[in-house]
C-alpha cells in the first residue's frame, strides 16, 4: 500500500488540474470599466461558447495595482486606456503579447490599430487592441453661462459652480490651455515637472470655483441635472447625455483642444484562458456586437462596420460638438514611467490647497 500511495499522489494530482484546466477554459475573467461589458452581450457569449463570464470592474490605476501585485495573474483579459500600457509593461511585466493570428483583424478599423500599435507595442511586439474611444472636454449650461475652454472654469463669475476630477486628465487639460504641450515634454522630465507645478499652481488658485472634485460619472451627472454645477470638464457620452435631456446643456470641444482617450483588449501575463479571451474579443467586434456595446456606453468603438448602426441622435451630437472631425483632438501618447508619480504630487498639493 505505501509503495502505491506515491502513485495514487500523482494520479489526484493529475486530475485536479485537468479539472482546473477544464474550468478554466469555460470561464473569462473579465477586468474592464463600468457598463464596458453589458449583461445582454455575456448571456449572448455564453450562449454562442458556453464560456462563463466573470466581471471585475476597475479603473486605469486599479487595473495596474492588481495584475502588478499578482504579476498579471487573476483575470484572462484587462480593458486598461492604451496610454497606461507601455510603462506598465516595462516596469511589471503584467501583459503578454497579442497573438494576431487568433484575431479577426478586418473587423477593426485600421487607424486605431495604428493609434495603439504605436503606443502599445515593445520589442516589436504588440500588448494591446482597440475596444472604445472617445473624448474629455467641456461641459455647460447655456442659460446661465458660456465657456470655450478649460480656463475659463477659473472665471470669478463660477465661483463654486464648478466641478472637475482631481485626476491627471485635468493636469493635461490646463497645461494645453495655457498654451503648452504636456505631451511633448513627455521624454524631459525636468520641463515636464516644470509644467505640472505651473498648472499645480493655477488650480489651487482656482479651487473656490470647484463646488467638488467627483470621483465618479453620476456625482457630475447629478450635479449638472439639479443646477448646482454651471461648468465642468467632462467625458463626451455624459455631456451629450445631459444635452439629450436638457438642450441648455452642451458639450464642446475647447479652444485648446478636447483630449482623446482609447481603451482596449489585453492579455493579462498570467491569464489561463487565452482561448476565451481571443473569442470574447472577435465576438465583441462584430459590428452588431460592437454596436450595441458602443450604444450603451455612450461612445464610438473601433469595429469597422459598426459606425453605421450607432444612434442616429449620437452621431448628430457628435456632429455639433466635432464640426471638423477630429482634427482639434489630442490623442494620449503613451505615458513613460516615473511622470504618474510626478502627477500624484501635483494633485496632492491642490487637494491640500486652501
Amino acid at each position: 500500500m505505501r509503495r502505491l500511495a506515491p502513485l495514487v499522489l500523482a494520479l489526484m494530482a493529475f486530475l485536479t488540474v485537468s479539472v482546473a484546466t477544464a474550468d478554466d477554459s469555460k470561464r473569462l475573467r473579465i477586468i474592464s470599466w463600468a457598463d464596458y461589458v453589458p449583461a445582454d452581450v455575456i448571456a449572448d457569449f455564453q450562449k454562442e461558447t458556453g464560456i462563463k463570464v466573470e466581471v471585475t470592474l476597475s479603473n486605469n490605476e486599479e487595473m495596474i495595482s492588481k495584475l502588478r501585485a499578482t504579476g498579471g495573474a487573476g483575470f484572462d483579459l484587462a480593458q486598461p486606456s492604451q496610454d497606461r500600457i507601455l510603462g506598465a509593461q516595462q516596469e511589471f511585466r503584467i501583459y503578454k503579447p497579442i497573438d494576431l493570428s487568433k484575431v479577426q483583424t478586418a473587423e477593426f478599423l485600421p487607424d486605431l490599430v495604428d493609434t495603439v500599435r504605436k503606443n502599445a507595442s515593445l520589442d516589436g511586439k504588440l500588448y494591446a487592441l482597440p475596444y472604445v474611444w472617445g473624448t474629455e472636454g467641456l461641459v455647460y449650461n447655456g442659460k446661465k453661462t458660456k465657456i470655450a475652454d478649460y480656463t475659463d472654469l477659473c472665471r470669478a463669475d463660477l465661483k463654486g459652480k464648478v466641478a472637475v476630477r482631481l485626476k491627471r486628465p485635468t493636469l493635461m487639460a490646463f497645461a494645453f490651455a495655457s498654451g503648452k504641450d504636456p505631451f511633448a515634454l513627455y521624454n524631459n522630465v525636468k520641463a515636464y515637472s516644470a509644467l505640472m507645478d505651473e498648472v499645480g499652481k493655477t488650480l489651487a488658485a482656482c479651487k473656490s470655483n470647484f463646488r467638488f472634485f467627483y470621483d465618479n460619472k453620476d456625482q457630475l451627472l447629478n450635479g449638472v441635472r439639479s443646477g448646482e454645477i454651471t461648468a465642468a470638464m467632462m467625458w463626451d457620452s455624459g455631456g451629450w447625455n445631459l444635452g439629450r435631456e436638457n438642450p441648455d446643456i452642451h458639450f464642446i470641444n475647447p479652444k485648446s483642444g478636447a483630449i482623446a482617450w482609447l481603451d482596449t483588449y489585453a492579455l493579462p501575463a498570467r491569464g489561463k484562458n487565452d482561448a476565451g479571451a481571443y473569442a470574447w474579443i472577435n465576438f465583441t467586434m462584430r459590428p452588431a456586437v460592437a454596436a450595441r456595446i458602443a450604444r450603451q456606453i455612450g461612445n464610438f468603438t473601433a469595429s469597422k462596420g459598426a459606425d453605421a448602426l450607432m444612434d442616429p441622435k449620437l452621431k448628430a451630437q457628435f456632429a455639433v460638438t466635432f464640426p471638423d472631425g477630429l482634427k482639434n483632438v489630442r490623442w494620449y501618447p503613451a505615458i513613460p514611467p516615473g511622470l504618474e508619480e510626478i502627477e500624484g504630487k501635483v494633485l496632492d498639493r491642490i487637494k491640500a490647497a486652501n
